[in-house]
């Protein structure tokens, strides 16, 4: 008898005794036997009976979507299959293979209906086997998705990794060359010692703030004020530099406001990496980048517009949905949404503007400190 996964002791019993009363029945029918690897049936044959196990046990494959075979049970001595294809009168869905030397009763489809016409109760209790059958295969199934979606979701998380920490490992690589030459000047040693140091604050942030995306009821950020001219100048400068090594050129449309806002340095820096990286992504042979400013009503607005392609309207709704990469040759889409994260962690909220083909506008808010 095959116990199905899930299983009560009752069902056990109940399976038992269905099987036993099959097995009674079986004995009616003919005998076939097969040889270790023998097919005794394939998926697309007709359903013309099904099949009691007496010795020996039978592998039921299908062929799935991708070309692979998969394995879906092994039907050992006592136990019944093919029975699907004799009730709903279709063709087999799958293949079924002995396991080492089997024996099996066989009956046909019209001996099983008549059976099941003169025992309504026989027919019940086989219902009611195919029933648990059918909910334990699902379960496996449901437990599998769940498996293979937390290994995507992983593949995920370190490809997100790989990809943030692409700008900033290339940047601590040149600076350390420029460090280590001996051509090198005090100054521009000492200049190439502090890059080192800011990336890897950066990096040592970005995995922070990984951390803190996967926690569903993670704290909120402490907020500081701080004065948004003094903050946003050092940080132009930096990322400026970064992308100008991929031809690419930031302007400051209006000058950063000398107004006081509630923030958190590191990570607000992290939401204007994503951003003007996301844009630099999106002009690969070269382009500008504007940034403005605009404070009304206690909110400070910040604009990034960049010179690409745009944002096609078909992917417009779900720009900060976790994991959708839009068609990226790397990354996960992860980056928009910790973008998201990080204003509304900050009070604000961020959207994005575009007209396809003339590139696009992300725009986010913060509170002016009270």
């Amino acid at each position: 008898m095959a116990t199905l996964p899930g299983m009560s002791s009752s069902e056990t019993r109940f399976v038992g005794a269905l099987n036993d009363e099959l097995r009674m029945l079986g004995r009616t029918g003919r005998v076939r036997r097969y040889r270790d690897g023998e097919i005794v049936f394939s998926a697309g044959d007709a359903g013309d009976g099904f099949y009691l196990v007496e010795t020996g046990s039978v592998e039921i494959s299908a062929v799935l979507s991708n070309g692979l075979t998969r394995v879906l049970a092994l039907i050992g001595p006592g136990d019944f299959f093919g029975e699907m294809a004799v009730l709903d009168d279709a063709p087999r869905s799958a293949t079924a293979r002995a396991q080492g030397d089997t024996e099996t009763y066989f009956l046909s489809r019209g001996d099983l209906l008549s059976v099941l016409e003169r025992r309504p109760q026989f027919a019940l209790n086989l219902i009611r086997e195919f029933s648990l059958r059918m909910r334990a295969l699902n379960q496996k199934y449901a437990d599998e998705i769940l498996q293979a979606e937390r290994l995507a979701v992983i593949g995920r998380f370190a490809g997100t990794i790989v990809h943030d920490f692409k700008n900033p490992l290339t940047i601590i690589g040149l600076a350390a060359e420029l460090a280590c030459s001996d051509t090198t000047a005090p100054p521009m040693r000492a200049k190439a010692h502090d890059r080192i140091a800011r990336q890897v604050e950066r990096m040592t942030n970005m995995l922070q703030e990984l951390i803190e995306f996967t926690k569903p009821s993670g704290q909120k950020p402490y907020l500081q004020p701080v004065n948004f001219a003094r903050y946003m100048n050092p940080l132009v400068d930096e990322i400026r530099a970064e992308i100008a090594e991929r031809g690419v050129k930031l302007t400051l449309a209006n000058p950063p406001p000398a107004v006081e806002v509630q923030v958190n340095p590191q990570r607000l820096s992290r939401l204007f990496y994503n951003l003007l990286n996301n844009a630099v992504d999106e002009m690969p042979d070269g382009g500008k980048i504007f940034l403005r400013f605009a404070t009304e009503n206690g909110i400070l607005r910040v604009e990034i517009e960049d010179t690409g392609r745009g944002i096609a309207p078909e992917i417009a709704q779900s720009l900060f949905q976790p994991f959708a990469t839009h068609g990226k040759a790397h990354g996960t889409g992860l980056g928009l949404t910790i973008c998201k994260k990080i204003a509304e962690d900050h009070g604000g909220k961020i959207w994005a503007l575009s007209t396809p083909g003339k590139g696009a506008t992300f725009c986010f808010t913060l509170p002016l400190a009270r």
